[in-house]
């Protein structure tokens, strides 16, 4: 499924995988929350409530889009946070990986602490 995320004048295209947690944040469309800014990534707290999966990891790539299970949150990677130990993402602790934007993600860095974040079904 293909969605829309857009942070503060920011606005990209992303596309959700088949994994249960995905599944069950698309259901949940449209979304919305305060950005939390740690290093390159963006996270927010959504009404969404999912297990950590099987293949659920720290390790990210630049542009994937993850779900958080101990905050509950819908997390966008786009460069290193303060627990990595090179130029890729890495999260905070395994995250469901959800989907992946399909644009340049490195577009959401300057996003301010605060800003609104929605996510919806693409047009």
């Amino acid at each position: 499924m293909k969605i829309t995320i857009t942070a503060a004048s920011v606005s990209l295209t992303a596309e959700l995988n088949n994994h249960p947690t995905a599944q069950q944040v698309a259901t949940a469309l449209p979304l919305e929350g305060k950005a939390n800014i740690w290093g390159d990534e963006i996270y927010f707290e959504i009404p969404v409530i999912a297990d950590q999966e099987p293949n659920a990891r720290a390790e990210v790539e630049v542009g994937e889009l993850g779900y958080w299970p101990v905050g509950h949150a819908f997390c966008i990677f786009y460069g290193p946070t303060p627990v990595s130990t090179g130029e890729q993402p890495r999260a905070y602790s395994p995250v469901n990986i959800l989907g992946r934007v399909l644009g340049d993600a490195t577009q959401f860095r300057g996003t301010p602490n605060g800003a609104t974040v929605r996510i919806e079904p693409a047009k």
